[in-house]
C-alpha cells in the first residue's frame, strides 16, 4: 500500500479547507524580546513577535538565564533518566517545594510539560478511583480532554462557565460516587476567566474534587503570581491546582500541586510520570528562579496590564473588533481560515509582525482569529505599529469581508 499517498491526500484536504498549519522559522534573541530573527529563503530579517506565551518575557530575564547557566555548569545538561530510576535531582525537589508554596499546598509534582501533567493526572485519577465521574467544562484544553478519555471514567460535559448547568449535572449523579470537576481559570483562546468562587462552592456542596488548570494564569495573577485562585483567595479550597513552567515563567515543564497524599498517589500510579525522562536540573533551576522573582516582583505584571489596555484602546479607536475579556489575551476575530492565514502573511511580509493564525481544531470552525498577547516588553511604539498595520489591512475589501 502507498501510505505516503494516503498521508498526502489528507494533508491536501487540510490545505484546501485552509486549516493546514505553516510554521515560520524563528530565532529568539536573548535580551531583545519580543524581537526575533525570521529565517526564510536563505535570508534573515528582524521581526516582532506578537503571539508568544512567554507572557512576561521571563525566558530572557537575567536571573533566569543565569540560574540555568549556573546549573548546567554544576550538573550537566540532562537528568539522567526517569526520576524513579536515576533522574531525581536536588533541583527538582527545590522547585517542587517552591511550587507547593506558591499555591499554598503540601506538595507538588513535576512533569515534562503542562500537556503531560493534565493528561497524566486526570487519566490516573479517573482510572484509579472506582466509579469516578469527571465533569468537564466544554471549553477545556485538549490535554484535559485526552486525560479524561484515556482514564475511561464516565465523563459529563457541562456548558462553558455555566455554574447552573454544572450543579444540575452534579445533582443528577449518585451521592456516593467520586466526582471530579475539571475546569480552567483563564481559557487561552477566548481569554475569558471562569466564575471560580461559584464553581468551588457548588463542587463543595456535592462533595466533588476540584481540578483547576491555571496554565494561562500562573505568574500573571495574584499578589505572588499564584494565579486566579490566589487572586480570589480560593487556592486553599481547590483540591488540585495544575500549572505550567512554559508560559509566564519562560522555561518548560508542567506540574500539579495538592495534598501530600494526592501528589504521592499521582507519582506512584501515573505512567506519564513513571516512564518519562525527568526535566533537566538546569531547567528546574531556571524555573525556580523565575517563580521566586515573580513572587516578589509585580512590576512585570503591572506593565503587561498597561500594555494590554493600551492595545485594546487603540483597536477600539480604529474600529477593529476584538473579543472582550478580563485577561491578558486579545483575540481579533476573522472567522475565516483562508483570510486569517492571508492577514497573518501580510502582517509578516509587509510589516515585520509575527502572529500565528488560530484555526480548527484549536478553535471551532467559523471562529478563526489572530491571538495577540502583549507583554511588558512590547513598547508603545510596537503597539502603534501593530494597530497601524491592522488598520491599513482592515480597509482592504478582502479583510473587511472576512469579518462581515
Amino acid at each position: 500500500m502507498n501510505f505516503d499517498a494516503m498521508f498526502d491526500a489528507q494533508l491536501q484536504a487540510l490545505k484546501d479547507e485552509g486549516n493546514y498549519r505553516y510554521f515560520k522559522e524563528l530565532e529568539r534573541k536573548c535580551g531583545k524580546f519580543p524581537r526575533a530573527a525570521n529565517h526564510e529563503d536563505g535570508e534573515t530579517r528582524d521581526i516582532t513577535v506578537w503571539c508568544s506565551n512567554d507572557y512576561l518575557g521571563m525566558g530572557q530575564h537575567p536571573k533566569v538565564v543565569e540560574a540555568m547557566c549556573e546549573a548546567v555548569q554544576r550538573t550537566g545538561t540532562g537528568a539522567g533518566g526517569t526520576r524513579n530510576i536515576s533522574g531525581t535531582n536536588h533541583d527538582h525537589l527545590l522547585l517542587e517545594a517552591e511550587l507547593a508554596d506558591l499555591h499554598g499546598k503540601e506538595n507538588a509534582l513535576l512533569f515534562t510539560s503542562g500537556y503531560v501533567s493534565n493528561w497524566a493526572a486526570l487519566s490516573t485519577l479517573g482510572s484509579r478511583l472506582a466509579d469516578c465521574v469527571i465533569l468537564s467544562d466544554s471549553g477545556n484544553h485538549a490535554s484535559m480532554i485526552e486525560g479524561i478519555r484515556h482514564s475511561k471514567a464516565k465523563k459529563v460535559i457541562w456548558k462553558h462557565n455555566d455554574v447552573k448547568d454544572l450543579e444540575a449535572k452534579l445533582a443528577a449523579l449518585p451521592a456516593n460516587v467520586p466526582k471530579i470537576v475539571a475546569f480552567e481559570s483563564v481559557y487561552s483562546m477566548d481569554g475569558d476567566i471562569c466564575p471560580m468562587k461559584e464553581i468551588v462552592e457548588v463542587s463543595e456542596k456535592y462533595g466533588a474534587m476540584t481540578y483547576l488548570d491555571e496554565v494561562h494564569a500562573v505568574g500573571l495573577y495574584g499578589p505572588r503570581g499564584g494565579g486566579v485562585s490566589e487572586r480570589e483567595g480560593l487556592a486553599h479550597r481547590i483540591t488540585l491546582i495544575e500549572g505550567t513552567l512554559g508560559k509566564a515563567y519562560g522555561v518548560v515543564g508542567g506540574y500539579i500541586t495538592g495534598s501530600a497524599a494526592l501528589c504521592d498517589f499521582i507519582r506512584s500510579f501515573a505512567s506519564g510520570f513513571i516512564f518519562t525522562t525527568a526535566l533537566p536540573p538546569a531547567v528546574a533551576a531556571a524555573a525556580r528562579a523565575s517563580i521566586i522573582h515573580l513572587k516578589e516582583s509585580s512590576a512585570e505584571r503591572m506593565q503587561q496590564r498597561r500594555q494590554v489596555a493600551r492595545l485594546r484602546n487603540a483597536l477600539d479607536r480604529q474600529g477593529i473588533p476584538h473579543m472582550i475579556n478580563d485577561s491578558h489575551i486579545v483575540p481579533v476575530m476573522i472567522k475565516d481560515p483562508v483570510k486569517t492565514r492571508m492577514l497573518a502573511d501580510h502582517l509578516m511580509d509587509e510589516w515585520g509582525i509575527y502572529v500565528q493564525p488560530i484555526n480548527y481544531p484549536t478553535v471551532p470552525k467559523g471562529t478563526e482569529r489572530l491571538r495577540f498577547t502583549p507583554s511588558p516588553l512590547h513598547t508603545d511604539a510596537d503597539i502603534d505599529h501593530l494597530v497601524n498595520a491592522l488598520s491599513h489591512l482592515w480597509k482592504q475589501c478582502a479583510i473587511a469581508h472576512a469579518v462581515a
